[in-house]
């Protein structure tokens, strides 16, 4: 299996993808799409709807390889045409497996969520050392 399709899985098992057209372009209008995708057979007009939407949220698009059912079968949603990858580092890693494979047509935008996801890092590193404590999360009894 590819290993930009396994990426897809397990940001699904982690809740970190939106899949749908809907459920993309509200994770990216609302800033929390990291990398908008779209499968090679998506209609004109949902790779167009992807792209704006990708614009709207700051987050990067890209024109897969795949098919709508290879995403599907992946994110366990019939057969979707978009899906957001919401994690930067899942996103930079969806992105360099595109890039070795095509650098000529991927690598740029591999090379920019890598830098987006070691600022994210960054962040997440400074948050912790901050020396406030984290509250712990409630669950559902």
């Amino acid at each position: 299996m590819d290993r930009n399709l396994q990426i897809l899985g397990m940001a699904k098992k982690a809740g970190l993808i939106a899949v749908g057209g809907d459920a993309v372009s509200t994770a990216a209008r609302n800033y929390k799409a990291k990398l908008v995708i779209t499968a090679i057979d998506a209609s004109e007009g949902a790779q167009r709807r992807a792209r704006l939407n990708a614009e709207a949220g700051g987050a990067v698009y890209i024109a897969t390889p795949y098919t709508k059912f290879e995403f599907g079968s992946m994110t366990g949603r019939g057969s979707p045409g978009t899906a957001a990858i919401l994690d930067a580092g899942l996103a930079a890693g969806f992105a360099k497996g595109l890039a070795e494979a095509e650098p000529e047509r991927y690598r740029k935008a591999a090379e920019l969520l890598e830098e987006n996801a070691l600022i994210s890092a960054k962040r997440t590193k400074k948050h912790n050392q901050s020396g406030k404590k984290q509250t712990p999360r409630r669950t559902a009894k």
